[in-house]
């Protein structure tokens, strides 16, 4: 290759540094070329190798995950998306992805691309999405630049995936000052294909012609893979630039084109051009086909005037995607797209050998092994040094016996109904279309996870994402086990088997010991769970450097769970009471503990002692035996109790049906605080006709489970022995109106 005509800045040990190469790094790119890279082949490595394309810090111990599993259709990693048979000759794609860093700046198209880019995931594979969900993190809600922040992220996730025509079926929130200077936005997407109608991410074929579809290429988002992968600063701002601005609209003609293209039969490989864009899919459709690549950037639609071989391949302009089709028939592929007035654009081809060419004005820009470049390639792999940090003997050991406890549980469980974590989340899930496309049956509010039905079945797909991350930052191993088996434990409650999970994994800086050994032990905690619960990992997204000038975020691993609802007529599940004169169970652990809850945090402000216990054993039985009193239709009614405890857990329930209920607590235990307030896991609540209480009490003797009787629904209050008594509308106005006040509405 001819250097000498390549008029690009020279490589310096001050430009390697500045695209986050190390210097070692470096060294192994010139040893993989056999020379000293050009300016335009640096910007290639230095996104292909960033943590966010490469996850070199994170990739061994997401290795050690369960991977595995019989209705998993692909392995972990392996596509765009994770995909799992759901029988009946159809098969789910879902996968999480954040994009915290752009929202943390520019929260409206930071959140609104982070939706935009997650859908297209989805139907890269040939799946139509049908519903997302979303998890959130701010700070404090007292910081108006929290509330500025949690405006434009839902406003940019409600305005992108109203105007593409998704519903939103579900998500969480928390509020935390470990957030404040870095909020996560992680966006999830599920879609539907008939089996063996998939697409694959792969350029093979001598010959064939490689295609660039959809919106033309800007400047915006240039660097947005490495901006991701470093810390939030004061110079953060001056990085909007990095920051990709999207369209909902063009991304709607781009799906609607992109399966009408996978249907004539011609495409041999389609990827979504996401982080990194031209120089991410090119380069990782030709690793995995083991070929060659010949890309002419002169071809690719260029919105701006005079951009650049660098600019071009790096850029991440939205709605774009990359397709290479069978020899002497991209004119298909080509009139589909222009159809439907998307760009459909021939810019290279599959060549022989194993290198990605970029060529522009006539001369090579770039030459690369394309397997130099990927993940599972030639990207460096690390083990980076791991150390227990001290603050965790001082949390674990803290005495929460010390604390002198306020004995007006009244004022406390309206305290605790107002707190952002616990209190509706109507203002934000308001501002979504949860209903369009009419497969919503369980959608945001009322329900432990969101559910669609598939229609020509009986069947529906249940769908959670839950992380709590004070758990993990008090205790890594029980916070990651925790995350997999409450969002299993909810979709459970919604009437569904939990099959996988995707995950997003939210972490500090990797380079700080203390914060690799939280990534690792959560990682752990996961796999204990998803072994436990048969829930196999199916793929995901690593988000290192979450931190500001202050302090890194809790450790977030944000799970999303997928599960299966045999008969949505007979098996769907709710919260909600039914009939006056139900009796009130409750099924699973002791309760006991007050360490890491919503209760110490909201009335005493501390975060501290050892995240809640949990018995991945009993957690196995009660799952087990909730799915199978909800399948035998034995319980009217279940709900799982987190944060908040019992107390939460159960006004909750009042609030959604508008019936009261009045229990005894006492027979849990001796400490009523923990009794009420307690999030150890493995516990839901659940209601019984009173016909049918025969057939409850054979369902649990067997199970393993503890069963005690509360006492009954009925009246308009909600009465705890003689601790609590409020009544049903009281408790409702306290519980929708914590966060629109908050807004100052």
């Amino acid at each position: 290759m001819s250097q000498s005509a390549i008029k690009e800045p020279e490589v310096t040990l001050e430009l390697i540094l500045e695209h986050g190469l190390s210097e070692e790094e470096y060294e192994m790119v010139k040893n993989y070329l056999g020379r000293v890279p050009t300016f335009t082949e640096l910007g290639v490595y230095s996104v292909m190798w960033s943590e966010h394309c490469s996850y070199k810090n994170s990739i061994l111990e997401i290795k050690k995950l369960p991977r595995e599993g019989k209705q998993l259709l692909v392995e972990a990693g392996e596509e765009n998306a994770g995909l799992v048979d759901i029988g009946d000759g159809l098969a789910c794609a879902f996968k999480v992805e954040s994009h915290n860093h752009p929202s943390a700046v520019e929260p409206y198209q930071g959140a609104a691309t982070g939706v935009g880019g997650i859908h297209r995931d989805i139907f890269t594979m040939g799946a139509r999405p049908l519903a997302s969900l979303n998890s959130l993190r701010f700070g404090s809600m007292d910081n108006p630049r929290v509330r500025y922040l949690l405006d434009g992220v839902v406003r940019g996730i409600s305005d992108y995936g109203n105007s593409f025509g998704i519903p939103m079926i579900g998500g969480e929130i928390y509020f935390d000052e470990a957030y404040e200077g870095n909020p996560l936005v992680n966006a999830m997407s599920i879609g539907l294909v008939k089996v063996g109608e998939t697409a694959s991410a792969i350029a093979e074929g001598i010959g064939n012609p490689v295609l660039i579809v959809g919106a033309s290429t800007g400047r915006d988002g240039i660097h947005g893979a490495t901006f991701a992968s470093e810390e939030i600063s004061e110079e953060s701002e001056a990085k909007r630039p990095s920051v990709q601005v999207g369209d909902p609209f063009t991304e709607k003609l781009l799906l609607e084109a992109s399966l009408e293209a996978l249907k004539t039969g011609v495409v041999v490989g389609m990827q979504d051009m996401g982080a990194a864009g031209i120089a991410c899919s090119t380069s990782e459709m030709t690793a995995k086909g083991g070929q060659g690549m010949r890309v002419d950037l002169d071809k690719v639609p260029a919105r701006e005037e005079g951009m650049t071989a660098y600019e071009l391949l790096l850029s991440e302009s939205q709605e774009r995607m990359l397709i290479v089709a069978k020899k002497g028939h991209e004119q298909k592929i080509i009139d589909v797209y222009d159809k439907w007035d998307l760009h459909a654009v021939v810019i290279g081809e599959v060549v022989e050998g194993d290198k990605v060419t970029y060529w522009k004005d006539g001369e090579v820009k770039a030459e690369m092994p394309a397997d130099s470049l990927v993940l599972g390639g030639g990207a460096p792999q690390y083990v980076r040094e791991a150390k227990r940090p001290a603050y965790l003997d001082e949390v674990q050991s803290f005495e929460i016996s010390s604390i002198e406890h306020p004995s007006d549980h009244h004022e406390i469980l309206k305290k605790l109904l107002s707190s952002p974590n616990i209190s509706s989340k109507r203002w934000v899930f308001e501002q979504y279309d949860t209903m369009v496309r009419t497969n919503t049956v369980n959608g945001p509010g009322a329900s432990d996870s969101g559910v669609i039905r598939i229609k020509g079945t009986n069947k529906g797909l249940a769908a959670k994402t839950d992380c709590n991350g004070r758990y993990v930052y008090l205790n890594p191993r029980k916070g990651g086990q925790i995350a997999v088996a409450e969002s299993a434990r909810n979709v459970v409650c919604s009437g569904a088997r939990p099959v996988a999970i995707t995950n997003c994994l939210n972490f500090g800086n990797p380079y700080k010991p203390e914060v690799y050994y939280t990534f690792k032990e959560a990682l752990g905690g996961m796999g204990d769970a998803c072994r436990a619960l048969n829930t196999p990992v199916t793929g995901g997204n690593v988000s290192f450097y979450n931190e500001n000038p202050k302090a890194a975020i809790f450790p977030t691993p944000v799970i999303g769970m997928l599960g299966i609802v045999e008969d949505v007529e007979k098996h769907l599940m709710t919260p909600v009471f039914k009939n006056e004169g139900d009796v009130i169970f409750y099924l699973g652990a002791p309760r006991s503990g007050l360490g890491g809850t919503e209760y110490l945090s909201t009335i005493h402000g501390l975060t501290t002692g050892d995240a809640p216990d949990i018995d991945l054993k009993l957690e196995v039985k009660l799952q087990n035996l909730v799915l199978s009193l909800i399948q035998s239709q034995a319980v009217n009614a279940a709900h799982d109790l987190s944060d908040g405890g019992l107390a939460a857990a159960i006004s909750e329930m009042v609030i959604y049906s508008g019936k009261g209920a009045g229990i005894s607590v006492k027979s849990l235990g001796q400490d009523l605080h923990e009794v009420l307030y307690s999030e150890a896991q493995s516990g839901v609540l659940v209601t019984v006709e009173q016909e049918k209480l025969q057939e409850f009490e054979k369902a649990v003797s067997g199970s393993g489970v503890n069963a005690v009787k509360l006492g009954l629904v009925n009246g308009t209050e909600l009465v705890i022995d003689s601790d609590v008594k409020i009544p049903v509308e009281q408790l409702r106005e306290v519980y929708e109106s914590a966060i629109p006040k908050a807004m100052g509405q």
